[in-house]
């Protein structure tokens, strides 16, 4: 009984405590993550909050802002495997400002102000020099689409992610008069215009479909662009950040002077503006009427992609486009241009029978 005993003693000595650490997730360097990027976070703050994290939740006071009947709209989205490509390239600057653009673009799709952000970083391990350029990224996103970034989530999964692996989702919240709410349907109609307002690039859709033509093309990503660009590499020009619009779209809107608008994202241009149209109505395109960037005639002939599958997968240069009274259309557009905003007249508001599309091209 002795002996059963001792080496039962023996064996407590030598076995250690199993930990967190243990199982892959580093309790100690998510809390340094999170110590290094509360500058960066703080450097977002914005009327109604001091943009602080650490907390349960985040807060932000509208009283602090001045709405008489306000509505807040909430969106959510990700930035899909454009970041498949930062892993490749090692460059993980830019990607937050993809992700804070395309909740931020919804928002003012539907005429709202954003307010604030939060994030989601899951990771399989948490990296102290790709995590703070991440969340820099977030943090310059939320500065240039003015709004507070007041808190977020650093999730750690060995199990389900991979060494280097990671993935991200944003959620934003924005406000908006009642009367200013958009679109406004009931107001659309039959010789109204459709402005553009141009992309910055590929934005962050169509890159599954990017990334295969790559792939079977054997292109390493830090080749010089082999189209005309202001990037060094390939890899720079694909990555090029999502634009963001809010200062160039939030004063037309606060001034009554939009009917609608659509954030070209997944599905173009043909899928995503009958969205906020009604049914009685379709727009004839003009397609020669803005510039294409030519990184999208370099995929769809590398590719070999039809001009349909083109128009339903990438923005093919318009980033947002606004619905507006034909007697605006030239002051907004001149407005935009004096405030640094590429865009062009792109389209006319048509009667539509019932079996027609709701958006078509024309070349004249």
């Amino acid at each position: 009984m002795k002996k059963i005993f001792s080496l039962f003693v023996l064996l407590c000595s030598v076995l250690q405590a199993t930990t967190y650490q243990d199982a892959g997730v580093d309790i100690d360097m998510a809390m340094e993550l999170v110590e290094m990027i509360k500058p960066i976070v703080k450097e977002t703050a914005r009327s109604g909050t001091e943009a602080e994290i650490g907390g349960f939740g985040g807060l932000f006071d509208l009283s602090k802002v001045q709405y008489k009947d306000p509505i807040l709209v909430g969106t959510t989205d990700g930035v899909g495997t454009k970041l498949l490509l930062t892993r490749v390239a090692n460059q993980y600057d830019t990607i937050g400002i993809d992700l804070v653009a395309m909740c931020v673009n919804d928002l003012i799709a539907q005429g709202a102000e954003p307010l604030f952000f939060l994030d989601y970083y899951a990771t399989g391990k948490v990296d102290l020099d790709v995590g703070p350029k991440l969340v820099g990224g977030i943090a310059q996103g939320c500065r240039i689409g003015r709004c507070a970034l007041i808190g977020g989530e650093t999730a750690e999964m060995p199990s389900l992610y991979q060494p280097g692996e990671y993935d991200l989702a944003g959620f934003a919240v924005g406000i908006v008069e009642r009367d200013q709410l958009l679109p406004k349907i009931d107001d659309i109609g039959s010789g109204d215009v459709v402005i553009g307002l141009a992309s910055s690039g590929l934005h962050s859709n169509g890159f599954s479909l990017v990334r295969k033509i790559i792939a079977d093309h054997k292109i390493p990503l830090d080749i010089q662009a082999p189209f005309l660009s202001d990037h060094k590499t390939l890899a720079d020009a694909l990555l090029e950040p999502t634009k963001i619009y809010v200062d160039a779209v939030t004063p037309f809107c606060k001034r009554n002077m939009v009917k609608a608008i659509a954030n070209i994202t997944g599905g173009g241009l043909v899928e995503n503006i009958p969205r906020v149209l009604p049914s009685n109505v379709k727009v004839k395109l003009k397609r020669n009427a803005w510039d294409t960037p030519p990184v999208f005639q370099w995929i769809k002939e590398l590719g070999h992609i039809s001009d349909r599958e083109m128009e339903r997968t990438f923005n093919l240069g318009i980033g947002i486009v606004m619905v507006v009274a034909a007697s605006d259309a030239m002051s907004i557009v001149h407005e935009l241009e004096e405030a640094g905003h590429r865009s062009w007249v792109i389209g006319l508001i048509e009667p539509r029978l019932e079996e027609e599309e709701q958006v078509y091209n024309c070349f004249r």
